[in-house]
């Protein structure tokens, strides 16, 4: 499993479009401008999502691979990881299909999208077990405490392989943005005792304050307009490649060794 990068974006997600934003990226094209544009910022990381041709979600293994041979050669150095979200259009067997087909070096998959009922966990074994055989790196999304606990339990029983694993933690929401966050202690708390490469990403204008948060209790960041259009003086970026810039500044003030983040 690789590392984790210190920086990444998220430049697109699943949900927003050009009238969110028109700096965010739809196709192709401007996927890889946006990677190379967050790269010269500062990321070191790019998660990806795909679009259909209006504009909708899309998980296809062929486009997938393709948009990758791409930024390999674009982006050289840069840790490229694809989604595997269901965003109300896939269903888990549908997931994990496109992650056969494609065996991604990098994936974000979400627990909670994975076993939505006790009965899914024989499927989800086997796919966990897959993945950690076939060479797969999953980032384990965990949406709330909860959701960490539920990861703790399957890890301790060995329904999710490995002894050392990638989370990501989220705070907030599309619907509220960083109302109702929680604090980022709560998700840690139940993990203090295994081995994780974890990192952070937030919705709302708290996205920057919590990603520098995360850099203080020694995580990573994840910054982009699938979260977040807002700087933290709650004015809007003009593009992913600017919301980098500050993040990557707030963090390096930090003097935290570069080892840590």
């Amino acid at each position: 499993m690789s590392a984790l990068p210190r920086l990444m974006v998220a430049p697109n997600g699943a949900r927003r479009g050009k009238v969110d934003h028109p700096a965010l990226p739809i196709t192709e094209d401007e996927t890889v401008e946006t990677a190379r544009e967050c790269q010269l910022a500062g990321a070191d990381g790019i998660h990806l999502h795909i679009r259909d041709g209006s504009g909708a979600h899309l998980l296809d293994a062929g486009r997938y691979g393709a948009l990758l041979d791409r930024l390999r050669e674009e982006v050289p150095g840069m840790y490229l990881q694809v989604t595997s979200e269901a965003a109300g259009r896939y269903e888990a067997e549908q997931q994990r299909a496109m992650m056969h087909r494609l065996k991604p070096d990098n994936v974000s998959v979400g627990l909670r999208e994975m076993v939505r009922h006790s009965d899914d966990w024989p499927a989800a074994r086997d796919f966990y077990s897959w993945a950690q055989e076939s060479g797969v790196g999953i980032q384990h999304i965990l949406y709330s405490p909860q959701d960490v606990s539920a990861f703790a339990e399957a890890c301790a029983n060995d329904w999710i392989p490995g002894k050392r694993h990638s989370v990501l933690f989220v705070q907030g929401c599309y619907a509220h943005g960083s109302r109702n966050s929680v604090e980022l202690e709560a998700y840690l708390d139940p993990l203090d005792h295994m081995e994780i490469d974890w990192m952070v990403c937030a919705f709302g204008a708290a996205e920057t304050r919590s990603l520098v948060r995360a850099a203080e209790l020694g995580g990573k960041a994840r910054v982009g307009f699938e979260n977040s259009m807002w700087h933290a003086d709650g004015t809007l970026a003009r593009d992913n490649a600017e919301r980098v810039r500050e993040v990557d500044a707030a963090i390096r003030a930090l003097n935290v060794p570069t080892e840590q983040v």
